[in-house]
């Protein structure tokens, strides 16, 4: 108690300004890692330095003491190694917050949504299993070098001729950039998260898990039908959404695609590198 008295009594604005950003800064570094396999790893991290720490304040364990003060630099060197796609991904948005200031191009985003509304809806009656990607601002180029390029118009008769069950191209994921197709039969990253293992939905297949580990390495949004129940499912930021209806479908996705004429860069920027819970830009919340 005494020394933290101390410490009070000499904490100024300055101090309380430096404290403030050095939680900050953790605080990033928890909303980059939440919801991905290197959370479990960094919680066993911080157990593990703990007990250490407290084995090695033991001054009757010397010869541990020792060995723990010699392995423990390199283990701190280990982890840009282990936490690389994590440290990846939240450059790569903050690279991205140098075009946010631009204006966004405005084009029939409404007459597009409906094109992949009336598909899905479509495909959902029929159970022909489907995986729509709608990319964002983060580039999907290494995914859609894995299938075959189209760059057509969208259209609800070209998605369902894709998807129909047999056909060349029906296996893998649909791209989609603005409102043309990019590529189709695209091969996806699986989640690595775990949760449609530990969810009570543990029958959800490949497509459901290649939705969810799109959205867990990049913004795009993730439109998955299920092949044996038809329901209409959606991922986005390592979360997914349902037994969607067609209208709550076309809700979600004009939230994501509605243009603006300009985006507020404070927003903006907010929006990058901390997303919402709920899938709201931070413009919506203010």
């Amino acid at each position: 108690m005494d020394y933290l008295l101390f410490v009070f009594e000499r904490l100024d604005w300055l101090g309380f300004v430096d404290i403030l950003l050095v939680t900050l800064v953790f605080y990033g570094i928890l909303l980059v890692l939440r919801d991905t396999q290197a959370i479990v790893l960094l919680r066993g991290g911080l157990l593990l330095i703990a007990v250490l720490g407290l084995l090695t304040s033991l001054e009757v364990l010397p010869a541990f003491s020792w060995l723990v003060s010699n392995t423990l630099p390199a283990l701190l060197l280990a982890i840009p190694v282990i936490f690389a796609p994590e440290i990846r991904r939240a450059l790569e948005r903050l690279g991205h917050t140098g075009s946010l200031m631009q204006t966004t191009q405005r084009g029939d985003t409404a007459l597009t949504i409906s094109e992949i509304v009336s598909a899905v809806s479509r495909l959902s009656d029929r159970k022909h299993g489907a995986l729509i990607v709608l990319q964002r601002a983060d580039t999907l180029q290494e995914y859609i070098q894995t299938g075959v390029l189209l760059n057509a118009r969208v259209s609800a008769e070209l998605l369902l001729q894709i998807f129909y069950p047999n056909t060349p191209l029906h296996d893998g994921a649909v791209i989609l950039h603005g409102d043309r197709i990019v590529a189709a039969s695209c091969v996806m990253p699986l989640s690595t998260s775990g949760s449609l293992i530990t969810s009570p939905e543990r029958q959800m297949g490949l497509r459901h898990r290649a939705a969810l580990g799109t959205s867990e390495v990049s913004d795009a949004v993730a439109v998955v039908v299920s092949e044996e129940t038809g329901a209409i499912s959606i991922a986005h930021r390592g979360r997914m959404i349902r037994n969607l209806t067609d209208e709550r479908l076309r809700a979600i996705l004009l939230t994501f695609f509605q243009p603006r004429q300009r985006r507020n860069f404070l927003a903006s920027l907010l929006a990058t590198l901390f997303p919402t819970r709920d899938g709201r830009t931070w413009e919506e919340r203010s």
